[in-house]
């Protein structure tokens, strides 16, 4: 009976890898909300705007491929920040399908009371800044995996 039951140990959801990813994605994505709420964004938008803050403006396909969004996804996202005014759209010269999103003025002053959020959802975890950097590191050689 035990040899029947040890080909199902991999099923069980405390040897799942995926399992504790998921539960910390989500709950870190908990404790961003209240930090966000006052800034009027959602954490999917949070990560937008920190992609067009380092990089200003990029086309719509290169920033889901840093974010790792789909563009059906990421299009209502970049709609709903330019209806907000931190985002502007351009259609590329050269192919109108490209869609290249910049940050506004209204954006850049939006970074300025965005400055403490990390700071403010850091202090919810308890890591070491070794800890941090290992589990960074991990984390993008997972994803560079997939």
């Amino acid at each position: 009976m035990k040899e029947k039951e040890s080909k199902y140990e991999a099923l069980k959801l405390e040897n799942q890898l995926c399992f504790p990813l998921y539960a910390c994605a989500k709950e870190i994505v908990r404790a961003y909300t209240p930090v966000l709420k006052p800034l009027d964004l959602t954490y999917t938008q949070y990560i937008v705007m920190l992609a067009l803050w380092e990089k200003k403006s990029l086309y719509l396909k290169e920033l889901g491929e840093i974010l790792y969004l789909d563009s059906g996804t990421l299009t209502p996202l970049v709609n709903r920040l330019y209806e907000k005014g931190y985002l502007s759209k351009r259609r590329s010269e050269k192919d109108a399908r490209d869609l290249e999103v910049s940050v506004t003025v209204k954006g850049w002053e939006l970074r300025e009371k965005a400055v403490n959020v990390p700071s403010e959802v850091g202090s919810c975890v308890s890591l070491s800044s070794e800890e941090s950097q290992s589990l960074y590191v991990t984390l993008h050689k997972i994803l560079k995996q997939l």
